[in-house]
């Protein structure tokens, strides 16, 4: 038996909501699992892109052993059903970019989890599947929008369930995704992150979440420009994203555009806009990173609202 799925690319934090909020994408990684009949075979990973030289180099240093998040991932929900992983062959056909902030190491976790689920007869539901990728990824900002699809707020709660709540995004706000050509593993973007705050810059992220929830119901534009503001993780990794802090800046004062927020943990941008500002907005980030020398890749992409999918 054979099962294939496909994952959608996902963006976490969207401003204020740090690993708590995030929106599904468009543009997917497929995860096959299929059992073998070699004995002894074991657990075979093998991971295929048609991405550039830099990416197939990164993809020469992801693990395909027991050290994989995938094995840990088909693992634990085998555990989880008093089995282990026998022979079982996984494929992972990449086509989200690596180390970009867009959820690239949740979208395998959670395609393998789902794949594996299936070989299983199902014994994990929505909520297991999602409590287990949480437990994997350490948050359920990106797995629960990867499972679910849409744009959604989630937590995690002391008995380790998923609580989230999907919201109506409104089509009249545009989503870019803009890729520059460096990468910024999740691992040096947290390291710079301090381990407490000031008081009031943990207010002032309350105050945006609570003003983000507000403005997508009521599709308030201005209410949302107050909201993609950060003080919890953004400030702290401008020095890891060449140009970010002129990029915010000069968006800053563009009509049309709500706002400029750093995707996941980097070095993906996204641009958040309506009516015609997409395109003013997507110039002023390609000279700035042009006189930077830093190539970029833009995406206007819709929100994926089904999540993971079983294709085959």
């Amino acid at each position: 038996m054979k099962v294939s799925v496909k994952v959608p690319a996902t963006s976490a934090n969207l401003g204020p909501g740090f690993d708590t909020m995030g929106m599904a994408f468009p543009l997917y990684n497929t995860v096959t699992i299929e059992e073998t009949v070699m004995p002894g075979s074991g657990v075979l990973i093998e991971l295929v892109s048609d991405f550039d030289y830099r990416d197939k180099a990164l993809l020469e240093h992801v693990p395909v052993d027991e050290n994989s998040i995938i094995y840990k991932a088909v693992e634990l929900l085998y555990n989880s059903i008093g089995q282990t992983p026998a022979e079982l062959k996984i494929t992972v056909d990449s086509k989200i970019p690596m180390t970009r902030g867009l959820g690239s190491s949740s979208s395998v976790i959670v395609g393998a989890l789902i794949a594996a689920n299936e070989l299983l007869g199902r014994p994990a539901d929505e909520a297991a599947l999602l409590s287990i990728a949480a437990e994997i990824e350490g948050h359920p900002d990106n797995v629960a929008p990867a499972i679910l699809g849409g744009v959604l707020m989630a937590s995690i709660q002391e008995d380790a369930s998923v609580v989230y709540k999907k919201l109506p995004w409104p089509e009249e706000w545009k989503v870019t995704a803009c890729v520059p050509d460096f990468e910024l593993s999740t691992e040096i973007a947290r390291s710079v992150l301090p381990k407490e705050v000031p008081m009031k810059d943990a207010i002032f992220n309350a105050q945006r979440t609570a003003m983000f929830v507000d403005a997508i119901h009521t599709k308030d534009s201005a209410l949302m420009k107050l909201a993609l503001q950060d003080k919890l993780h953004q400030p702290y990794r401008m020095n890891l994203m060449p140009g970010l802090d002129k990029i915010m800046e000069q968006l800053k004062y563009e009509e049309n555009v709500l706002g400029c927020v750093v995707s996941g943990a980097g070095s993906t941008i996204l641009l958040i806009t309506e009516n015609n500002g997409a395109e003013k907005a997507k110039a002023i980030v390609k000279n700035i990173w042009h006189d930077l020398n830093v190539k970029v890749d833009m995406y206007d992409f819709p929100i994926d609202i089904n999540g993971a999918q079983i294709i085959s």
